[in-house]
């Protein structure tokens, strides 16, 4: 007598046993019973002759249960940290209107004010000059920028006095000492966060119309 497979039983196509990992997850997720009626034909259909071995049942039952099982904690986990998100943005909601300052040179530039940024030397330059480039990299304007300030704020103006576009602007600063050799610069970018949000799993927050990882946050002020 010949053996009806489970499979053949149920009328599933060879296209259909063959689909990916993910596409058979995807299917016992949504349908936990298919595995169960899968089996049950598999049975009704096997050779009297040759009957499947318990043990291969109990294996194969053992098998769906730690699958299932997976997908339940996956499950579970997925819900802990999207509430885990929702009480960051929470606590993070208390960050707006607040002065922060972020591990990063770029900055945003919207239709009225300016663009700010917090700088650190190695040590005290000489000469420090700030160049301001926007997004695809062109030179927008130059400038001296006082070594002992700590902070340079760029009025939003190009090289001619025109108003630069609205958008994201980075800011390079070129230090030196008296002898002409370059001084390490680091810069973080400053703004008043207006917007705190998650994307893709990632605390934001929004100053100035950049968008900026809660992770780049170093430092916070209540006013400049």
């Amino acid at each position: 007598m010949t053996t009806t497979t489970a499979a053949a039983a149920s009328g599933l196509s060879a296209t259909t046993k063959a689909a990916a990992p993910s596409s058979a997850l995807t299917k016992l997720t949504n349908d936990s019973t298919t595995f169960l009626k899968l089996l049950t034909t598999q049975m009704q259909n096997q050779d009297p002759l040759k009957p499947m071995d318990t043990s291969e049942y109990t294996q194969q039952l053992v098998q769906f249960s730690q699958v299932e099982q997976s997908i339940q904690q996956n499950q579970s986990l997925k819900d802990i940290l999207a509430k885990l998100s929702s009480n960051d943005l929470s606590s993070a909601a208390a960050l707006i209107g607040h002065v922060a300052s972020f591990d990063s040179s770029i900055a945003g530039l919207t239709a009225t004010g300016g663009a700010s940024w917090r700088f650190a030397a190695d040590r005290m330059p000489h000469s420090l000059v700030a160049t301001i480039s926007d997004a695809n990299g062109n030179t927008i304007a130059t400038q001296p920028v006082d070594p002992a300030s700590g902070q340079f704020t760029w009025n939003g103006l190009d090289s001619h006095g025109a108003r630069a576009a609205t958008g994201t602007y980075t800011l390079s600063l070129s230090a030196s000492d008296a002898a002409g050799s370059n001084i390490p610069v680091t810069i973080a970018a400053e703004a008043m966060v207006s917007e705190v949000s998650v994307e893709k799993g990632q605390l934001t927050l929004v100053a100035n119309g950049q968008h900026y990882a809660s992770t780049s946050l170093n430092r916070l002020s209540s006013s400049h």
